[in-house]
């Protein structure tokens, strides 16, 4: 079975991590731009994070036959330094139009400020000025008044909710993203957000429809192996092989394939790769290693 990840950030993932997903099925990962865990301080860090996402992360993935895709946003936590935020949304028009880059994201809530709001509003105004889909964070704290605040934002700019994701979803929203319109994402985390057992549960009660499932692995105690193993315990339970296959790949190609930049034949068509390659003179292999020294990847080499 293949699967996507359609929220990860492999920037603060290792390099095992994209082998042990392409063994598991993992064919391709859509990244959001997100915070690294402490402020940045300026402008320049943010361009260079952004140039990281469609350059050296894309070749990273790609050494290991994974397609790599992301989106591009002002994360809601640094949405609160305004001086910097506005000079962020200078530059954020200038990836918009890259190639592999599927939307606005994630953008949305943390601590639900006047700042968060405002900088959310300019950039769902961009996403609808460029016809860019929109990647939504739902905030950790506050999660049902937070989610219900995001979408009526987005309806009141007139923004097509089936353009829009909207994220870290549990039990207690679920239901109202999905009356209203919008795509409703996922994020299995160990120990907190959404389990997989609870995630059985909520495909069992509301089926497969826009629906999907995703790991936001990033640089905390969370599981870039997330959604494969949220499959097998779907089969494990009784789910069909046809609603696994919908929540854990063919709905985040339909959602993000409406931008017509993520498509299956991108990793159909996918040729053996080169461990010898290089990306601005740098490559995944360290000292004296050669592509032959490293060991049997199966079915990782297409």
């Amino acid at each position: 079975m293949r699967f996507i990840d359609p929220h990860i950030h492999m920037v603060s993932r290792t390099t095992d991590d994209y082998e042990t997903m392409a063994k598991a099925g993992i064919v391709a990962v859509i990244e959001p731009a997100f915070w690294v865990g402490q402020p940045r301080t300026s402008v320049g860090s943010f361009k260079d994070y952004f140039s990281s996402l469609i350059g050296w992360e894309r070749f990273r993935a790609s050494q290991f036959g994974i397609q790599h895709y992301c989106t591009m946003g002002l994360n809601a936590r640094e949405a609160n330094n305004e001086e910097l935020a506005e000079q962020v949304m200078e530059i954020l028009p200038l990836f918009l139009g890259k190639e592999r880059v599927l939307g606005v994201g994630e953008i949305g809530y943390d601590e639900q400020t006047a700042l968060e709001d405002k900088f959310f509003r300019l950039q769902l105004e961009l996403a609808k000025e460029t016809d860019s889909l929109v990647q939504v964070h739902t905030p950790h704290r506050d999660k049902k008044r937070g989610t219900t605040r995001s979408m009526d934002v987005v309806e009141e700019l007139k923004i097509n909710s089936f353009s829009v994701i909207i994220d870290h979803n549990n039990e207690e929203t679920v239901k109202e993203v999905l009356d209203r319109g919008f795509w409703a994402a996922f994020t299995i985390y160990p120990y907190t957000k959404m389990g997989n057992e609870r995630m059985v549960e909520i495909v069992k009660q509301y089926g497969s429809e826009r629906i999907i499932v995703n790991s936001a692995a990033d640089w905390g105690i969370s599981d870039p192996l997330a959604v494969p193993k949220t499959a097998q315990l779907m089969l494990e339970k009784g789910i069909s092989n046809e609603i696994i296959n919908l929540v854990c790949y063919k709905n985040a190609l339909a959602a993000f394939g409406q931008t017509g930049q993520i498509k299956e034949t991108d990793w159909e068509n996918t040729e053996t790769t080169d461990l010898g390659q290089k990306f601005n003179n740098n490559s995944i292999l360290r000292g004296g290693q050669q592509p032959e020294h490293i060991h049997k990847l199966g079915n990782i080499i297409r």
